[in-house]
């Protein structure tokens, strides 16, 4: 009867553990799913503006994705290994393509995974398909930072 009790909380807890709610800004160096209206707030708003005007306060990397994507599945770690390593330095946002198909229509996301590559100043640069977290960093370290 005991064992049960303790095996019922430790899953309890790996349960609680394991939700967590990705909705406010980055912490602690993990990815932030965002929604429309967010997106327009803290990267830009593209039904005001047709000039790119970047909102953030840090360059940012944007995973559109789709949760049955295999190969988004497979980049997914390398989103989060990133934010945690560039902490402070970049926020990495996800968009769930399948919940936000406007904001895949903006950007003309037709293949997935895409990721867009976003700098302080100047155009942002899009990539498709998966690759391996060398590359990720490659372009945040020349393109992102350092053009800061």
């Amino acid at each position: 009867m005991r064992t049960t009790k303790i095996l019922a909380l430790a899953l309890l807890l790996v349960s609680v553990l394991s939700c967590s709610n990705n909705a406010g800004p980055a912490k602690g160096g993990t990815t932030v799913d965002l929604t429309k209206s967010e997106f327009q707030s803290k990267v830009f708003d593209f039904e005001k503006s047709s000039e790119w005007n970047y909102q953030g306060d840090v360059p940012c990397v944007i995973d559109f994705y789709a949760t049955w994507c295999g190969p988004c599945k497979r980049v997914a770690p390398i989103m989060e290994d990133l934010a945690g390593q560039y902490n402070g330095k970049i926020r990495v946002y996800k968009i769930d393509t399948d919940k936000e198909p406007e904001l895949a229509k903006a950007f003309n996301i037709t293949s997935i995974p895409a990721v867009l590559f976003v700098p302080m100043k100047g155009q942002p640069q899009m990539n498709v398909g998966a690759m391996q977290k060398a590359d990720y960093e490659k372009i945040i370290n020349e393109f992102l930072l350092a053009a800061k």
